[in-house]
């Protein structure tokens, strides 16, 4: 499949279409991939972002066979999944061999769905499907030769026998590095369609310290530790600034953002308040000037805009 493309049009669902259908879809070809880590945080962010049942990810049954099979081989089903219903695999199993061994009509889908459809199928000839063939035979190679540029990942996954090499990273698709960026972009969609409400900066700092995994942010400043910053500064602390101290005087850096100064440490250089340490986060004119030495410069409107896309760079790497 082209990977690109594919990644690209999957977005573009995400964010205006059918977004249970591609999540779902995306998972699961992420989880063939042997790219579980990524799989399950896909499956988490959806279901964090759109409270839908986790069903929808599985509203058939070959998919629902297929996450059951894959949790099976890996020894248990993630946190996310708990709301899926247990399936009785052997009777699954069954199911799916004969799914796989069904002869296809030559005229399958050349007729519209309907009676006449569905006799004409019967009386046609009939020949074995390459594709199910090869899961049958377990040649996965011959699999992805022919799965063509949307590969049915639920039918792979479904078949019981190749769900074990799938897990071990078996990649039939060659997708395994891609893996990361994929789930990366399609959290990132998740984020910007469904936008979490973060409140005043109590909700927006217990969020970050939720994704970080930290108990708790540091304590806030008091209004004389504020106030004797700004006498030794030589500047008034704009009420922004003055709100995140009241909430935690500072924070330690994690991943994807520095250590953020607190009232003791803050300092400035012509009228420049220095907010993090690397000095990459600058106050100047009532904006917060972001200094990345890869990506450039940013200016964001405040320090609040600066922290949600923090929160959200956070919920992407998570």
């Amino acid at each position: 499949m082209d990977a690109g493309e594919y990644l690209e049009t999957a977005v573009r669902d995400v964010l205006t279409g059918d977004v249970d259908g591609q999540v779902g879809y995306a998972a699961l070809l992420l989880a063939v991939s042997g790219a579980l880590d990524e799989a399950d945080r896909l499956a988490e962010q959806w279901l964090a972002r759109t409270e839908r049942p986790v069903t929808a990810l599985a509203p058939d049954p070959v998919r629902a066979r297929a996450w059951a099979m894959l949790f099976e081989a890996r020894g248990g089903r993630p946190e996310w999944a708990a709301g899926l219903s247990p399936l009785d695999l052997d009777a699954e199993e069954r199911a799916h061999s004969a799914s796989l061994r069904r002869r296809v009509s030559d005229l399958e889908g050349v007729l519209p769905p309907g009676p006449v459809a569905e006799v004409v199928k019967h009386v046609a000839p009939a020949r074995p499907d390459r594709v199910r063939t090869a899961l049958l035979d377990g040649d996965l190679e011959v699999w992805a030769s022919l799965a063509g540029p949307r590969p049915d990942v639920a039918m792979l996954a479904a078949t019981r026998a190749l769900a074990p090499a799938l897990v071990a990273g078996a990649d039939p698709l060659g997708l395994r590095d891609w893996a990361p960026a994929c789930a990366g972009a399609l959290v990132a969609a998740l984020h910007e369609r469904y936008p979490r409400e973060l409140g005043g900066w109590p909700e927006l700092i217990a969020e970050i310290m939720r994704l970080r995994g930290d108990p708790a942010a540091p304590p806030p400043a008091s209004e004389a530790a504020i106030r004797s910053a700004e006498l030794r500064l030589g500047v008034d602390l704009p009420e922004e600034l003055r709100e995140f101290l009241r909430v935690c005087d500072g924070l330690p850096a994690d991943v994807v953002f520095p250590r953020l100064l607190g009232t003791a440490e803050l300092r400035a250089d012509s009228g420049v308040v220095i907010l993090a340490d690397p000095a990459v986060l600058l106050l100047s004119a009532g904006h917060v000037v972001e200094v990345d030495p890869v990506l450039g410069t940013t200016v964001h409107p405040s320090l609040r805009a600066a922290l949600v896309k923090h929160a959200t760079l956070l919920a992407q790497a998570g």
